[in-house]
């Protein structure tokens, strides 16, 4: 798994100041989950909770699979089968992104059922399309499809002022603009990028935008850049795993 495709994770459709967004966003999913009721909701956002637990610890799958089982089994609206749809995707595209197994065509399934569910406005809509986006970028190597799901997701997340998504189409927007060698573009976007997540405070997801921004930045800062971003990963206790701090001061 390369380091760009890994640091996509998995945004919730809207930011909460409450105890459970303070605990994920510090890395402790785990407890945040714990503090969780038996509600259908509930059910959902644990299962969100263990898949991002997954990603950015690399370990973890079985207890993601589990709860996502119970979300999909208690869902009764429509709204609540795509939302477990939508996680299913993006544990499947997780999954096969860090090479555990390959379930590219599940997670293809699974985001085109979770669009035949929703109508067109949907709350959930921006964030399917972000996951969309996301396999068509580092799954399938194609990055005008991905370009074009990233963008609706954007204009979504600009509407519903949905802070933290906005930092990940920021940050994926940027990167397909890296790889078209607009530097410029791809620093603007990886600065708003991390603008958004120190603002949010979610503060397991501003070490990859510090490696993001440091990549396309001139040598002196990238290097402040990769420094703070390693002191990160330590105090966190080595999280995101893919992120090698081992020669960074």
């Amino acid at each position: 798994m390369t380091q760009q495709q890994a640091q996509a994770a998995v945004p919730e459709q809207r930011l909460d100041t409450d105890p459970t967004w303070l605990l994920r966003a510090r890395g402790c999913w785990e407890v945040a989950a714990a503090l969780l009721a038996d509600t259908p909701p509930d059910a959902l956002t644990r299962a969100e909770l263990l898949t991002e637990a997954a990603f950015f610890r690399g370990t973890g799958w079985i207890e993601a699979e589990n709860a996502l089982r119970q979300a999909e089994a208690v869902a009764g609206s429509p709204e609540q089968r795509a939302s477990a749809a939508c996680t299913r995707g993006f544990l499947a595209y997780a999954s096969t992104v860090q090479q555990v197994h390959d379930r590219l065509d599940e997670a293809q399934a699974a985001l085109g059922r979770a669009s035949a569910l929703l109508p067109p406005e949907a709350p959930l809509r921006p964030l399917l399309d972000f996951r969309r986006g996301l396999i068509a970028q580092l799954l399938l190597g194609d990055p005008v499809s991905a370009r074009a799901a990233y963008r609706r997701a954007h204009a979504g997340a600009e509407q519903q002022q949905d802070l933290l998504l906005l930092s990940y189409t920021w940050r994926h927007l940027a990167s397909i603009a890296q790889q078209d060698g607009n530097l410029a573009g791809a620093r603007h976007g990886f600065a708003e990028s991390l603008r958004l997540r120190e603002e949010t405070g979610f503060t397991v997801g501003i070490a990859p935008a510090l490696t993001a921004l440091a990549d396309v930045s001139p040598a002196p800062e990238a290097a402040q850049l990769r420094a703070e971003a390693a002191r990160l990963v330590r105090a966190l206790g080595g999280l995101p795993f893919w992120l090698d701090v081992s020669s960074t001061g």
